[in-house]
């Protein structure tokens, strides 16, 4: 997909916002939605999206609404430095194919790090398993509270 392309509201990420897909929620508000990615790169591993932007890249994101996704994601990444202790974090987003974009509904990562452990590629781990989701979402939850 080109940065130019429409947006596409059967997008995975659409259809989590509207309840059409399960998604393991770490964090929800009016505006923004946190949850566990299913095929993660690092254990805790969160995405987060706006839930009322149909933006597909950073690059045509409102401003209010690029405001409001960094401060959610300022929030979770302490959450999930506070729950799992890791060594470090890493923030990533993408834009367009070429970028490395897979879903083109604006969101980004925060992956957790640790010294002693490898980054895995994108769906290179395969799919996690729901209940550890689940298990590390409420961990990262109670951190947010």
């Amino acid at each position: 997909m080109t940065l130019h392309a429409p947006y596409d509201p059967s997008n995975v990420f659409a259809k989590i916002i509207r309840s059409e897909l399960p998604a393991v929620k770490v964090f929800e508000d009016e505006a923004v939605l946190a949850f566990m990615d299913v095929f993660p790169q690092s254990d805790g591993h969160v995405l987060i999206i706006s839930k009322t932007s149909t933006a597909r890249t950073l690059l045509e994101v409102e401003p209010e609404v690029l405001s409001q996704l960094a401060a959610a994601t300022q929030r979770v990444a302490k959450a999930v430095v506070q729950a799992l202790g890791c060594d470090g974090v890493s923030i990533m987003q993408f834009n367009g194919e070429a970028g490395g974009q897979t879903v083109f509904h604006l969101h980004f990562h925060v992956i957790p790090r640790w010294a002693d452990r490898p980054l895995t590629g994108h769906g290179q781990g395969g799919m996690a398993d729901i209940d550890a989701l689940k298990a590390t979402a409420a961990k990262i939850s109670a951190a947010l509270a």
